[in-house]
């Protein structure tokens, strides 16, 4: 019998009503396992409208309350951190080890919201004009969005929510209708630690959903994490309808390898980066720059460890790499393999014939390393998501940063080299929202945002860190003025002598 997975509304599990339901499928067989119910614009006003109920008590709940209860979800999302991590490969298809590490990232800003009492402290100035005190306090916002990827079903919502809620806002969560599973799990364990109903609201669907979020006249900030052109797209329309909007777009990530670097860890590093999670994440590593004489030596190295990777179902222990979400996506990406060379790259690996035995009807595709890739091909120019990486060649460092730097992505980037001096001035030159000197995949921790520049963010906060704390709240300045006691009128004695 098919799963069916439904909404999260007001603190229980929601019936879709709309009789429309998303197949899910299973991408190392092809098979669907799920169907996933696509919720109506009433159903959405539903989840808003608890959203809002809750808001009444949850944003006048004191500090201590809201962070006792997300250290019981912490205890409870560490308990259950492997029954996520299968139900994310069971739907998305990454093995297990790299859900596991998506469940252990999310727990990271469960950790900063279980501590936001320091983030939310307010500031005073005492005696700024005489018998005049002024104060800074933040205040949650109200019911506010989360629109989030298939590619890190668990992580993306707990960069939002967490923090969202401890800051004293209620939530509603629109997930991927790809993988669904997990969103749902995680508001039953909200539910179990003790988080009032409505607090945190779950709807799936498609763009009906979407739609009635962004237009909603009670939500008041929604946080996306998904393609430039949605992105561009949700931070438009919500901006339109009155609403605080950060919206986290594409990525093409380069990585700059200067003459003297450790080719060795460069080529480890490329390979982990561009094909972990089979590249399916904004911060994937999809095109490296090689500079000088070392190009050959590097795509050796990397070729070599690329056609080490095991590829196979994400709940073997020997698979290091799994399917891609979909048929369709991954069709779409082996038509860039499949037109680099027409467009003047060199294919060094070709991926797109691969497939597993038994396994013959999964999203299959194998590793892809093109080389010399001029930058007007289409390999080079969009957003591949996918186990494809991009070679180009340049003669100098200053060749390389321009090169980075006119890119309309601007998300992350690493340069690998032993030169501090170059190092340095590779972070302060190169226009990008994250860097790495030495290490691929720069994703600040915790109690720093993560945010790119350029067409990969859309709004002026980054996601989490004090950036998350500053979007989900908004600033009060108070001005106050107290007479003395003393001043009281005669005949009433506070108690406090008259003799200033």
């Amino acid at each position: 019998m098919t799963k069916i997975v439904n909404h999260w509304i007001g603190g229980k599990t929601a019936e879709g009503a709309s009789g429309t339901y998303g197949p899910v499928t299973d991408p190392a067989t092809g098979a669907v396992t799920t169907k996933v119910a696509f919720a109506t614009v009433e159903e959405v006003d539903a989840a808003v409208a608890a959203a809002k109920e809750a808001f009444a008590t949850w944003g006048q709940s004191s500090l201590a309350q809201r962070t006792s209860i997300l250290f019981r979800f912490r205890a409870l999302l560490d308990e259950h951190r492997d029954e996520i991590a299968e139900l994310i490969t069971a739907e998305h298809g990454k093995v297990h080890g790299d859900a596991l590490g998506e469940v252990a990232r999310g727990l990271e800003i469960v950790d900063l919201a279980c501590g936001i009492t320091v983030q939310l402290k307010g500031e005073l100035s005492t005696q700024v004009a005489s018998r005049v005190d002024v104060a800074s306090i933040r205040q949650p916002l109200g019911v506010v969005a989360g629109i989030t990827p298939f590619n890190f079903p668990a992580m993306v919502p707990m960069w939002m929510f967490p923090i969202a809620i401890a800051c004293g806002n209620t939530f509603v969560l629109k997930p991927s209708e790809k993988d669904p599973s997990a969103s749902i799990r995680l508001a039953e364990l909200l539910a179990e630690a003790g988080l009032p109903d409505g607090v945190f609201n779950v709807v799936h669907g498609d763009k009906v959903a979407v739609g009635r979020l962004l237009e909603h006249p009670d939500v008041k900030a929604v946080s996306f994490v998904g393609s430039t052109p949605i992105a561009r797209y949700i931070h438009t329309t919500a901006s339109a309808h009155g609403k605080r909007v950060q919206a986290l777009g594409g990525a093409k990530n380069h990585m700059l390898v200067l003459p003297d670097a450790d080719l060795d860890a460069a080529a480890d590093a490329a390979v982990s980066a561009a094909y972990g999670s089979a590249g399916e994440r904004c911060m994937a590593i999809s095109a490296v720059v090689a500079v000088g004489s070392i190009g050959d030596e590097l795509v050796d190295k990397i070729r070599e460890r690329a056609e080490k990777i095991k590829i196979g179902p994400g709940d073997d222990p020997a698979s290091e790499m799994g399917p891609l979400i979909t048929k369709a996506h991954r069709d779409k990406v082996a038509s860039y393999v499949a037109g680099a060379a027409a467009e003047g790259a060199e294919v060094v690996l070709d991926g797109t014939g691969y497939t597993v035995d038994g396994y013959e009807d999964g999203h299959w595709i194998g590793i892809s390393l093109l080389d010399r890739v001029p930058t007007s091909a289409k390999a080079y120019r969009d957003e591949i998501f996918g186990p494809v990486l991009c070679v180009l060649r340049v003669d100098t460092y200053d060749e390389g940063v321009a090169l980075i730097n006119s890119s309309p992505f601007g998300n992350g980037t690493a340069i690998f080299t032993r030169d501090g001096g170059a190092a340095r001035r590779f972070q302060l030159e190169i226009e990008a929202g994250m860097v790495g000197v030495n290490v691929p995949i720069p994703v600040p921790v915790g109690y720093h945002s993560f945010g790119g520049w350029k067409d990969s963010l859309f709004g002026d906060h980054h996601i989490y860190g004090n950036d998350g704390t500053h979007f989900y709240t908004r600033g009060k300045v108070v001005t106050s003025r107290w007479p003395d006691p003393a001043d009281a009128p005669a005949g009433v004695d506070l108690g406090f002598p008259r003799n200033h």
